[in-house]
């Protein structure tokens, strides 16, 4: 009987006189043509805009002009305070929303219906015009005025857009509630924890990774939409850019620098939401994606160890 022997694979090398496969790439003849048509292309709406009648040394002109940049600054104050009237009310009316009372239920769904069922333009000039339906306002001895004399522009664009963005992120806050296991309320309950004290400590801050993603896109939304103010009088960026376009003669020219200034400032959001969601994103993901920063450092570190090899081997 012959002893079969199997220690022995198969051999790694090649039987001699067979020929090694050599391994050819496959060629994407269609993303080189696709590339050269999309730099085709926008090389073409480059050079339009450089024969076009536009003046673009206004531009870096006013750039940094005092007007300009009070404008920038009430947008990003305007920004900020009506995302914080936006995300306490998108809370409150989801909880509303999740509660088992019919009324506080029936309250949030009529609200987010009203304001998501309307535009947020629409609802900026009725608040504006409400002194024709409130001739006064009168809170008692704490505060009594005109309806005209209260209802300033900014105070106009700051219930405007908050109210309103509070319906969308009382949505967004009721999905990342619905994502959270209801086991996890259940052991809360389970150990004495009352129904608010369980929100705060085990399901809001489970909930905030589902929260946080689409609450900064709410964000640059809502940078972006403060341009609508302009229509209740504020002096916001556009309307600033609009002003200085009518007394400089150079309104094309104006639009494109509050263009600038809207891109320059979501790109800084667009940084500050991408580090947010790395943090909360700590608890749900074994390892996270290296960060622009660390895999540049991480190629230049690469890049010279290989060459201090070289060096080192010649």
């Amino acid at each position: 009987m012959t002893d079969i022997d199997k220690t022995d694979g198969p051999a790694d090398t090649p039987p001699a006189g067979a020929e090694a496969i050599k391994a050819i790439p496959v060629r994407h003849y269609g993303r080189y043509v696709t590339a050269v048509v999309a730099l085709a292309l926008l090389g073409a709406v480059v050079y339009a805009f450089s024969q076009g009648q536009i003046n673009w040394g206004a531009i870096p002109d006013y750039f940094f002009n005092d007007r300009v940049l009070s404008g920038v600054g009430k947008t990003l104050l305007l920004t900020v305070l009506s995302m914080a009237i936006g995300i306490i009310g998108g809370i409150v009316l989801a909880v509303m929303r999740l509660s088992r009372n019919p009324v506080t239920s029936s309250i949030a769904w009529f609200y987010i219906w009203f304001f998501r069922g309307t535009p947020v333009l629409v609802q900026l000039i009725v608040w504006f015009n409400l002194g024709l339906v409130f001739e006064y306002i009168n809170l008692g001895p704490f505060y009594k005025n005109e309806w005209s004399d209260f209802m300033t522009p900014f105070l106009t664009a700051l219930l405007g857009l908050g109210l309103n963005e509070a319906a969308y992120m009382a949505e967004i806050c009721r999905a990342g509630l619905l994502a959270v296991d209801e086991g996890q309320t259940e052991a809360a309950h389970a150990l004495g924890m009352s129904h608010s004290k369980t929100l705060r400590r085990i399901v809001i801050p489970q909930a905030m990774r589902v929260i946080v993603p689409p609450t900064g896109n709410e964000v640059i939304n809502m940078l972006k939409t403060t341009s609508l103010v302009s229509v209740v009088q504020y002096s916001e960026l556009l309307r600033v850019a609009q002003d200085i376009g009518q007394t400089s003669g150079a309104p094309a020219e104006m639009l494109f620098l509050a263009a600038a200034w809207y891109l320059l400032l979501t790109s800084i959001f667009s940084v500050g939401q991408y580090y947010l969601e790395r943090y909360y994103a700590r608890g749900s993901s074994r390892s996270l994606p290296a960060t622009p920063f660390q895999k540049i450092r991480a190629n230049l570190l690469s890049l010279s160890n290989r060459s201090s090899s070289t060096g080192g081997t010649a």
